[in-house]
């Protein structure tokens, strides 16, 4: 009984766990030489061939039919949410560190607010407790960010010797911390758009599998395409059987397929508020791993930044509780009906008093 009820409690843990590997297995791959342009395209291939089967044999009759305005909105999800924001996440990752983006990840749920707020999908109430935590919380988070980005401090001494190194093989790249950063931001900023997207686009085609499936394959040939325009060498299309091939499978199963399939079951189950508030988790996994296990450089800058992000966070996922968004509805509905209540009383008051008019009028 208590399994069942923690179950997706422990699934979106498994799920963080999955994302925190991601991010070193990936600048592992990066370092050796993978590029990763190449990288965004041959993961999204697999992903959307491991997520084929699922979507055609269990969305078989929920799939709705496919118009011309969807096959559009296909390609500006993919683009926002693969192509154009995968490309700058994981070349930044080349820039700064695993620390630095795992940290900047938890901003995409503040400026998914600011965003939803502006085209008015989200509702603040300013004279509400929580209503002014959505807004400090997002005023925290951004506060969180600038000072990830502007400021790095005191280099934390390591304790011991790295128990896994992972070899660098550039580290001229790895000093260009402002470009790294600004295209941190930049795919922060349109992963957000992608989610607000996403959410009209469901209404239309409610087939997450098979929306997930497009995405893939869409956002494959977008990269690919993008990729032979600035990659000319036909070496880095080229794979062995080493740390690029299995980053590669890694990313495409476990990440686009696995980790996939279980926020969608979460999300169903508890709700996208509560998938979003474990996404802190893997940030202080990456810190720890990157630290303790790869003897990565710490910088005081994106500790203190991490914390304010991560309070920001909480500030406001407290802020969009499931219990006073629906309070919020409710008396949104109310005065609506109020105001309808009150039109339809001086219609008929007005129809009274025109009648009353009349009357003389029809006895002379």
């Amino acid at each position: 009984m208590a399994m069942e009820k923690f179950k997706p409690h422990l699934l979106m843990i498994l799920t963080q766990i999955c994302y925190t590997f991601l991010y070193f297995i990936t600048q592992a791959s990066f370092d050796h030489g993978m590029n990763p342009h190449v990288y965004v395209t041959y993961r999204h291939i697999v992903g959307g061939l491991v997520m084929l089967p699922f979507a055609y044999f269990l969305e078989r009759k929920k799939r709705p039919k496919l118009t011309m305005a969807l096959l559009l909105e296909f390609f500006v999800l993919s683009l926002m949410g693969v192509s154009l924001t995968l490309n700058m996440y994981f070349v930044s990752l080349n820039f700064t560190s695993p620390t630095f983006v795992a940290s900047m990840v938890n901003t995409v749920a503040a400026l998914t607010f600011v965003l939803a707020v502006i085209l008015r999908l989200e509702v603040v109430n300013v004279r509400d407790p929580r209503g002014i935590a959505k807004i400090i919380g997002t005023l925290v988070s951004l506060a969180g960010v600038m000072t990830m980005t502007l400021y790095k401090g005191a280099v934390l001494k390591n304790l011991w010797h790295p128990l896994i190194y992972i070899h660098q093989g550039n580290n001229v790249v790895k000093e260009n911390w402002v470009k790294g950063s600004i295209l941190t931001v930049a795919s922060c900023i349109t992963w957000s758009i992608w989610y607000i997207m996403q959410a009209y686009t469901l209404k239309r085609y409610p087939a997450q599998l098979s929306l997930t499936t497009w995405m893939s394959f869409v956002g494959a040939a977008q990269s690919a395409f993008y990729t032979v325009i600035v990659q000319h060498k036909r070496a880095a299309w080229t794979i062995s059987f080493n740390i690029d091939f299995w980053s590669t499978i890694y990313g495409g199963i476990v990440i686009s397929g696995l980790v996939v399939f279980l926020s969608l079951w979460c999300t169903e189950q508890k709700g996208p508020v509560f998938v979003t508030m474990f996404n802190p988790l893997s940030t202080i996994l990456v810190a720890i791993l990157a630290y303790f296990v790869f003897g990565e450089k710490l910088h005081m800058g994106s500790i203190i930044g991490a914390v304010i992000v991560i309070v920001g966070l909480y500030l406001l996922l407290w802020g969009k509780d499931p219990k006073s968004e629906r309070k919020d509805e409710e008396k949104c509905c109310t005065t609506k009906i109020e105001h309808q209540e009150d039109h339809m009383m001086q219609k008929l008051a007005s129809d009274d008093n025109s009648n009353d008019t009349n009357k003389p009028k029809q006895q002379k």
